[in-house]
C-alpha cells in the first residue's frame, strides 16, 4: 500500500540525511562499535545540517517546527543504515521536549543554542540499579539547601552517558510523598560530585555510549530545575514518555523492514540443493507472513505519527505501538538470519548486528509487560 504520511520537504529532508549517514557515518562505523562511542565530531556536524531540535524556537537555533515526521525520517535513516551508534533519537525525541517546555527564558538562553548545533548531547536519567520501569521507586534524592539542592544517588543504563553534557535527571526532593514527590534537575557535566562509571558492555548497540552515573552531595543550582515547582516530575515524565515510546516504535518498524529487504535479496542470490533459496515453498511462506505484519506495524505507526503531531497520541496508544513493534522487529530479524542459515550468524552480515542490537527494544522505554499493563488499566479493571 502507497505511504503518505511525509510531505514533499521531508523526502527531500530524508535525502539531505541519507547523504549525511553515507558520508559521516557509515564509513566509520565499525571502528566507533570497537571504540564504544560516537566521536563528538558526529554530533556537530549533525547540528551543522539542522539534525537537532526542530522544536527549538528559531531564536535559539532550532527550526522552530513541532512535527515529529522529521524525527522520524532521522531514525528511519539511522535504522537502515544499521548506525545504531548514534544517540541522537534520545537526544531529540526524548530530551528536546524538557528543555523546550519546561525551561524559563534564562535556561533556554542557555541550553538550546548548544542543543541545536550539537555542542551540548543531552542524557535523560531515570533509570537506577534498584528502580527501571517502576519510576516511583527511585531512591536518588536532592535535598533543598538555601538557592541549591544537595543531589546523591545512582543512576545506571544511561544512554550518551560519557558524552553527555547535560542530563535530565529524575529526584526525590519528598521521598515520602511517593510520585508527588518526584522532580527533574539538569545537572551539568563538570559540577563537582558528578561523574559517570564506566561505558557498560552491552549485548549490541556498541558504540552508542551507555554509562552509570553517580551524584555525591552534587550542588545543583534551583536555576537548573525544570518546571517552576518541586514535585511536578512524575507528571512531566508522563506527558512525554508516548513520544518517547513512539520514537522506540518507528526505529523498531524502520529495522524489522531494512532486516527483511536485506533477506529478500540474499533469498534470491543464495543457492540450496540446486535450487534459488526463495524457490522453496518454506522461505516465500516466511517472508510472506513477515512482510504481511511489517507492513500492518508501519501503517498503524505512522497514524500514530499523524496523533502525536496533533497533540492526541495517548499513553494507550502509544504502548500499543511500543510493544507490538518492537517484538516484531525481534521476531522479524530472528526468522531472517535463520533464513541466512549459517551466514546469518556472522557478523560480516547485517542481520547479525542488527539481531543483537535489536534485543534491547522490547526493554528500555518501558518493557512488553509494562505496556500490556499500562493497555490493561485502560480497560477499567
Amino acid at each position: 500500500m502507497r505511504r503518505d504520511l511525509f510531505d514533499e520537504e521531508h523526502l527531500l529532508y530524508r535525502d539531505t540525511v541519507r547523504e549525511f549517514m553515507t558520508r559521516e557515518v557509515v564509513p566509520h562505523h565499525e571502528r566507533w562499535e570497537k571504540d564504544g562511542i560516537v566521536p563528538r565530531e558526529v554530533w556537530k556536524k549533525a547540528g551543522e545540517l539542522g539534525m537537532f531540535g526542530f522544536s527549538v524556537p528559531e531564536e535559539y537555533g532550532g527550526a522552530g517546527i513541532t512535527d515529529f515526521r522529521y524525527n522520524a525520517v532521522i531514525l528511519e535513516e539511522i535504522m537502515r543504515h544499521g548506525a545504531s551508534g548514534l544517540g541522537f533519537s534520545l537526544h531529540n525525541d526524548v530530551v528536546a521536549p524538557y528543555l523546550v517546555d519546561l525551561t524559563t527564558e534564562e535556561q533556554k538562553r542557555r541550553w538550546l543554542p548548544g542543543f541545536a548545533s550539537g555542542e551540548l548531547i543531552t542524557a535523560i536519567a531515570m533509570t537506577e540499579p534498584g528502580a527501571g520501569s517502576d519510576l516511583q521507586g527511585i531512591r536518588t534524592t536532592a535535598v533543598r539547601e538555601g538557592d541549591h539542592y544537595l543531589v546523591n544517588g545512582q543512576k545506571t543504563f544511561i544512554t550518551n552517558g560519557i558524552n553527555a553534557d547535560l542530563v535530565v535527571v529524575v529526584v526525590k526532593t519528598d521521598p515520602a510523598a511517593g510520585a508527588r514527590g518526584t522532580t527533574l534537575l539538569v545537572v551539568e557535566r563538570g559540577m563537582d560530585g558528578y561523574g559517570h562509571g564506566r561505558n557498560l558492555d552491552k549485548v549490541g548497540m556498541k558504540a552508542q555510549d551507555t554509562a552509570e552515573l553517580f551524584f555525591e552531595n552534587v550542588r545543583v543550582p534551583v536555576a537548573n530545575r525544570l518546571g517552576p515547582n518541586d514535585g511536578e516530575g512524575f507528571v512531566h515524565l508522563m506527558r512525554n514518555l508516548p513520544q518517547e515510546r513512539m520514537s522506540i516504535a518507528v526505529a523498531a518498524v524502520a529495522a524489522a523492514e531494512t532486516v527483511l529487504e536485506q533477506t529478500i535479496d540474499y533469498c534470491k542470490s543464495r543457492q540450496a540443493f540446486g535450487r534459488n533459496l526463495g524457490s522453496f515453498q518454506n522461505t516465500r511462506f516466511v517472508l510472506a507472513e513477515l512482510a504481511t505484519e511489517t507492513e500492518i506495524a508501519r501503517h498503524y505507526v505512522d497514524k500514530c505519527i499523524l496523533a502525536l503531531n496533533a497533540g492526541e497520541l495517548s499513553a494507550v496508544d502509544a504502548a500499543k505501538a511500543k510493544w507490538w513493534t518492537t517484538e516484531l522487529q525481534n521476531k522479524v530479524i530472528d526468522r531472517c538470519l535463520q533464513l541466512h542459515g549459517g551466514y546469518g550468524y556472522m557478523m560480516e552480515y547485517p542481520v547479525a548486528k542488527a539481531w543483537l542490537d535489536s534485543r534491547v527494544q522490547t526493554i528500555y522505554g518501558g518493557t512488553t509487560e509494562i505496556m500490556k499493563e499500562i493497555i490493561g488499566r485502560s480497560f477499567g479493571f
